[in-house]
């Protein structure tokens, strides 16, 4: 948990951050300083409490935000991995098939640079960079300050690249309709049963980089047998942005989505 791990904010910057936007949301500062949540000398009962308030507040924010989207008929989609998973380059490839379609944006969760932003900008499709400095993930609290700047409009897709991480992100909730979860077939076929948190709250696998699959010693089967012990609910889509395998069948999947929270809203 991330009071362990120490990727919560710090009263670093000398004011409380307890002021609040016009939004309803609070004041956020992204990547500046150092984040991290001091718990020298606690013991285990109150770093437990101090979890459960953590993810309470988050829990707030994150209704607020499924709120908005379900009102606005945006399908938010919290897309999860290990960092060099391909998320980006799924991405890419996505939004510029889809770009003509419908409307899309894209918020980009990372440590630090504005290296992944610039790649989905030069696609045509608006990107905003949140920087969580030493924080492991994005919270949902980061995700409404966003709405501002990206001004979502209806019946629309919004992209959440959260932070390469098959940990912290997994226990917080960003307001998502659904987190999709990208396993590529280069880091092995057990991470479903070592993050099994992540698999576990995921709608959506996509076992990606299935072009490299003559190159490795990687089974199928068994990764696909992992990922449903784990959660026998979830949806398993083999892609490749390289090839274009199984691309077709996630702009379906999305299609699909969409659909339902346009109905939710009409609704």
């Amino acid at each position: 948990m991330c009071t362990v791990c120490g990727c919560n904010e710090t009263e670093e910057h000398g004011h409380s951050h307890d002021h609040t936007h016009k939004n309803g949301h609070h004041h956020h500062h992204y990547g500046e300083g150092e984040a991290g949540l001091h718990i020298a000398g606690m013991d285990q009962k109150n770093i437990v409490q101090v979890e459960m308030d953590i993810l309470s507040k988050n829990n707030g924010y994150a209704a607020e935000n499924r709120s908005f989207f379900s009102k606005k008929g945006i399908l938010a989609l919290n897309l999860v991995s290990s960092p060099g998973s391909g998320k980006t380059s799924i991405l890419e490839t996505s939004l510029t098939v889809l770009k003509d379609k419908i409307s899309l944006k894209v918020i980009e969760g990372d440590q630090q640079t504005t290296q992944d932003a610039d790649r989905i900008n030069k696609t045509g499709v608006q990107a905003l960079q949140v920087n969580t400095g030493k924080g492991c993930h994005l919270d949902a609290h980061m995700i409404g300050h966003t709405f501002d700047a990206l001004n979502i409009e209806e019946d629309s897709l919004l992209f959440i690249e959260n932070v390469g991480n098959l940990v912290c992100p997994a226990a917080f909730d960003l307001g998502e309709y659904c987190k999709v979860v990208i396993l590529s077939v280069t880091e092995g076929e057990d991470k479903p049963l070592k993050y099994p948190d992540m698999f576990a709250a995921s709608d959506l696998m996509l076992l990606n980089k299935v072009d490299l699959l003559p190159h490795l010693n990687f089974d199928v089967e068994k990764c696909i047998n992992f990922a449903r012990q784990v959660n026998p609910k979830i949806q398993i889509l083999q892609t490749s942005a390289t090839s274009g395998e199984g691309m077709d069948k996630w702009y379906s999947w999305l299609k699909a989505q969409m659909s339902s929270v346009i109905a939710l809203k009409d609704n």
